[in-house]
Parts: structure tokens; C-alpha cells; sequence
């Protein structure tokens, strides 16, 4: 059942734009014992189907502009390629530090922007 609410969970974020590893990855390696590396093998493959409907919807909803995303797309190519060969490299406790460090930073930032806009308002 877990397993299904935090597929549900990353499919909205995914659809948001957002990303939905930051739920998948977590549910996979604490709640159902998967090594690191092979978590985030099913976050990308999982990302697959999950981008390709948001795209669509973005596309018919005209909130994409074409020549950027396509230059950003082709920069993120290139760099996947060598962030995928760095992480088969290190082991799984050490991915899985990097990605909880990831995780950690971004959730700060969050909650410092989050006051911050409340300052403004």
C-alpha cells in the first residue's frame, strides 16, 4: 500500500514539474529494503512515462517555450551521462549519503525561502 501511495504521491509532483524522487526514492530504500543505486534506476525508468504525460499537457497548454527547454535538454543529456557513470561508481552508502545531503539542502532552502516570501507579503 505504501508503495502505491508514493507512487501517487511522485506522479503529482511529476506532473507538476517537479520530481517525484524526492518521495520514490526514500519509500523504495526505507520502506521496501531496495539498495540505493537500484532505487534510483526505478526513479529514472519511472520518470519516463510520468514526464512524457506532463510534457503533453504543458505542450497543449502552451507553457513551454521550445528553444530553450530544447538547449537545456541536450546540456541535461550530456551531464546525465556523466552524473549516471559517476554514480555507478561510488557504492550505495555513499550514493545514498549524497542523495540524503541533496535532500537535506534542498528542504532547508525551501523552508528559508518559504520565510522569506512570508516577509515580503
Amino acid at each position: 500500500m505504501l508503495v502505491v501511495v508514493a507512487g501517487f504521491l511522485s506522479g503529482v509532483l511529476s506532473g507538476m514539474g517537479v520530481g517525484g524522487g524526492m518521495i520514490l526514492i526514500p519509500a523504495l530504500t526505507l520502506f521496501e529494503g531496495v539498495g540505493q543505486h537500484a532505487a534510483q534506476t526505478v526513479n529514472l525508468f519511472y520518470f519516463i512515462p510520468t514526464s512524457v504525460a506532463a510534457l503533453a499537457v504543458h505542450l497543449r497548454d502552451k507553457n513551454i517555450l521550445v528553444r530553450p527547454a530544447l538547449k537545456m535538454a541536450a546540456a541535461g543529456l550530456a551531464f546525465a551521462i556523466i552524473g549516471a557513470w559517476l554514480a555507478s561508481a561510488v557504492s550505495d552508502d555513499w550514493l545514498r549519503r549524497a542523495f540524503g545531503a541533496f535532500i537535506a539542502v534542498f528542504g532547508v532552502r525551501e523552508i528559508l525561502d518559504g520565510f522569506r516570501d512570508k516577509k515580503i507579503n
